[in-house]
C-alpha cells in the first residue's frame, strides 16, 4: 500500500486487479479542504488511460512489478521472443502489446522487460536510439529552402523525417518517444 501524496511518475498501481502506470501526477493543495494528486495512468495490459484524483492520506494499492534484462531474439509472427541475460530462460511478449514495438527491436540488443505476475506486460525501449539509414531519397542542394527534410526508412522499417543531406548507410540518433531527428552520428 502506498500513501496517495507518495506517488509520483514511474509508480505502478493495482486498480480492479490491473497494473497502471502513473505517467503524469499533478500535486494540488487547496485553500480549503484536502490535498490531492490527480493522476493519469496507463494501463499496462492493454494501454488504455484513466485519470483519477487520489487524496493526499488515502492509501492505495501499489503493484508488485519486476524488471528483468532480455537480449532480442527473433519475432516467430505472435510473440516477441527474448532471451533472459541472468536465467537464459525465453520470454514472450505478444505482439499485441505493443505493434510498434518491431521498429526499435534488433536482433541481440538488450531491452528491459517488466513482468507482472510473472508474465510480460512491457518494453522498455531507451528514450534514443541509433539506426542505420536503410532507404532515402536523394536531393539536390539548393532544391529547397533551409530546413527542408525528407523521409527515410531504418534498418527496422522505422521512417523519420530527416534533414537533407542524410545519406543512405549514415548512422542517425532517433529519439523514440517522438520519432524525431536528434543527429547524425559521425563513427
Amino acid at each position: 500500500m502506498i500513501r496517495g501524496g507518495d506517488i509520483g511518475k514511474g509508480t505502478v498501481l493495482l486498480i480492479k486487479n490491473a497494473p497502471y502506470l502513473v505517467v503524469e501526477r499533478e500535486f494540488v493543495n487547496p485553500g480549503k479542504g484536502t490535498a490531492f494528486a490527480r493522476v493519469k495512468m496507463k494501463n499496462l495490459k492493454d494501454g488504455s488511460v484513466l485519470t483519477q484524483t487520489i487524496k493526499t492520506p488515502d492509501m492505495v494499492e501499489d503493484a508488485t512489478v519486476e524488471t528483468v534484462n532480455g537480449q532480442y531474439q527473433y519475432n516467430d509472427g505472435e510473440n516477441y521472443v527474448f532471451m533472459d541475460t541472468t536465467t537464459f530462460d525465453t520470454i514472450n511478449v505478444p505482439n499485441s502489446l505493443n505493434e510498434n514495438l518491431k521498429y526499435y527491436l534488433r536482433e541481440g540488443d538488450e531491452y528491459q522487460i517488466v513482468l507482472f505476475n510473472e508474465e510480460a506486460i512491457d518494453v522498455k525501449i531507451p528514450p534514443k536510439m541509433i539506426f542505420t539509414v536503410a532507404e532515402n531519397e536523394d536531393y539536390v542542394k539548393g532544391d529547397t529552402v533551409s530546413g527542408a527534410t525528407k523521409p527515410i526508412r531504418t534498418e527496422t522499417g522505422l521512417t523519420v523525417r530527416v534533414p537533407l543531406f542524410i545519406k543512405q548507410d549514415e548512422k542517425i540518433m532517433v529519439n523514440t518517444e517522438t520519432n524525431e531527428y536528434v543527429e547524425r552520428i559521425n563513427k
